[in-house]
Order: C-alpha cells, then structure tokens, then sequence
C-alpha cells in the first residue's frame, strides 16, 4: 500500500506543486488536502494520512497548534513534517517542542523532500535538517536544570542521546548491541522519568538539560 501523504497548506499553489511531486512516486499518494489547522486536525482524527506535510502560517489555526492539538488528541496521529519558507529557529524550535516529527523548508530539493516523508513514516526516527545544530546552539544558552534527567540511568541516558541525533530504534540496538524491544523499553522509562508523552518531547527535554 503506498504511504499517505496529506497535505495542509493555505495556498492551493503549494499544494497542487507537493501534489504532482508526490503523485509521481509510485510508493506515495495524496490522500487528503486542507488549507489551515482545523483541515489538518480533522484529517488526522479521520485517520486519513499517514504523514501531515503542514505549513507553519496559515489563517484560524496554525501549524502549531495544530500539531499540538493532534499531539494531545490523536492517539494512533499521523507523522508531521512541518514545512515552511522561513528559516526562523523559533519556528523550528515551537514546532518540535509541539511534537513535530521533522521540519522541512519549502526550498528543500525534490529528492531531500521525498526522503524526509519515507523516513518519518517508514522509522521511528526524528528528522531534524541541518538547522539542528543552530537548535543545539540556542538550547545551550536557554538550558538549566530539568526534572528526571538525573534520575535516568547511564543507560538511558545513553539511548536518549542516540536518539536527539535521530536514529531510529533499530539504528540505536545496532550501535548498542541490544535487542529493539530492549530499546523500547529503556525509551518507555526515559518518558516516564521525564515526565514526557514521546520521543520527541524527550529529545527535547534532552537539549533543555544540555544532556546532548
């Protein structure tokens, strides 16, 4: 079954351009279509796409919100790749700590674009572009103390650290020679500790405490 794609952005341009893309891939569809965060709300309640390609400005309800909104409400949501023409690091910043599975500027190539939504959908990894870095920077100057870092152990630490540079479960077992379910679950405990409802909130929590 190819992977759907729903797209939600205010200007039916953009779309129809990210729709002939991904309408040419043979492993990918357009199954929905919105033009702001109520669209991308309802379409992820519907259980309507596997991947939410949503902009960041849009009128009613933003990306934002929108993500956190289906962050807090969806339980099986669709992965979101926030996707925007401003390279703002606030914007990136809000929309992971919103629970965003990667973000994307709308000058990112074709091939880059096409393999940013294979990999949220296919992995459990988080995709972060090459603003992550800019991200590492901004997190050490706003880090301080974060309750359950220091209760985590080496261990754990260990696998969430893997994880804030985006590997997947099955990346992290490699380079740990342990078992994906073992990773699983030392991923459950750091969410609990932290205080955290996924992997993207603990990664961030992770950047917060300048653990990474």
């Amino acid at each position: 079954m190819p992977l759907r794609i729903a797209l939600i952005d205010d200007e039916e341009l953009i779309r129809s351009g990210f729709a002939a893309i991904i309408g040419a891939e043979p492993d990918l569809e357009v199954s929905a279509q919105g033009a702001d965060g109520v669209d991308a709300v309802n379409i992820a309640r519907a259980g309507k796409a596997d991947v939410l390609l949503m902009d960041v400005r849009m009128p009613t309800v933003d990306g934002i919100e929108a993500t956190e909104r289906i962050t807090a409400e969806v339980s099986e949501r669709p992965k979101i790749l926030v996707v925007t023409t401003f390279d703002n690091d606030d914007y990136v910043w809000q929309a992971l700590r919103a629970g965003a599975d990667g973000f994307l500027l709308k000058r990112t190539r074709v091939e880059d674009l096409l393999a940013a939504v294979r990999l949220v959908a296919r992995t459990d990894a988080l995709l972060f572009p090459e603003a992550i870095r800019r991200l590492a920077a901004v997190s050490a100057r706003q880090s301080g103390p974060r309750p359950g870092i220091a209760d985590l152990s080496e261990r754990e630490r260990e696998v969430l650290q893997f994880a804030a540079k985006g590997l997947s479960n099955a990346e992290i077992a490699s380079r740990m020679f342990l078992g994906r379910e073992t990773v699983k679950t030392h991923l459950s405990s750091v969410y609990t500790k932290l205080g955290v409802r996924d992997r993207t909130q603990a990664v961030i929590a992770a950047y917060d405490s300048g653990l990474v």
